[in-house]
């Protein structure tokens, strides 16, 4: 899937990087439908390159951290199996290493809110096959997806610059980002405002 936009899936701070890893690394990416058993997989088949698919209907931090995870898969099978012929766990120390090199350029509060990020930064530390593993780290990426579920909003960070987005009941567009706030205009009064840039607001 060569011309994915990952700016609708990740935070747009990390969708340059996203983008990056894709056109640096070989392999095929594409989106899947909702998995039960699991949010996205890392797949090799004799003369093929490898495969990276995530659920499509994750919220952006649980994507970039999925996508992520499953990228570490990637390096490992070129750098290590492939070019040392070495054979390594699936989640082994190989693979903890690569992920925890891959999530760095990432956290930080321009990409993750920080009720995510103060329990990423700890999980990078000793990643686990999945974040289900981490309690804390699981609960704090679901209320981001039961959040938006349940009121249709999105993070504001989300939008593009020049977007129009309704919050408070007020209708505003979308700036520049500025470390953790985003300056908008307010549409009706066009004074200027910081929004955080991970409120949730609802696209006009």
């Amino acid at each position: 899937m060569k011309n994915i936009s990952f700016g609708l899936h990740v935070p747009s701070a990390a969708s340059a990087y996203c983008a990056a890893l894709f056109n640096n690394h070989n392999f095929a990416f594409s989106l899947s439908r909702p998995r039960r058993t699991r949010l996205g997989d890392f797949t090799v088949k004799p003369g093929l390159i490898p495969k990276i698919t995530v659920n499509a209907n994750l919220n952006p931090y649980n994507f970039l951290v999925t996508y992520l995870h499953e990228v570490a898969h990637c390096v490992v099978h070129y750098k290590y199996r492939r070019t040392l012929r070495k054979r390594v766990a699936p989640h082994g120390a190989e693979w903890k290493y690569e992920f925890g090199v891959l999530l760095q350029p990432v956290l930080n509060e321009n990409v993750f809110p920080e009720d995510i990020l103060i329990h990423l930064i700890r999980y990078s530390h000793n990643p686990s096959a999945s974040t289900g593993g981490d309690q804390l780290l699981f609960n704090a990426l679901r209320q981001y997806d039961d959040q938006a579920i349940s009121s249709g909003r999105v993070a504001l960070v989300q939008l593009h610059e020049g977007s129009n987005f309704v919050f408070q009941n007020r209708t505003f567009t979308r700036g520049i980002l500025r470390r953790t706030r985003i300056l908008c205009t307010d549409k009706a009064s066009k004074r200027l405002y910081t929004i955080p840039a991970h409120a949730l607001v609802e696209a006009c």
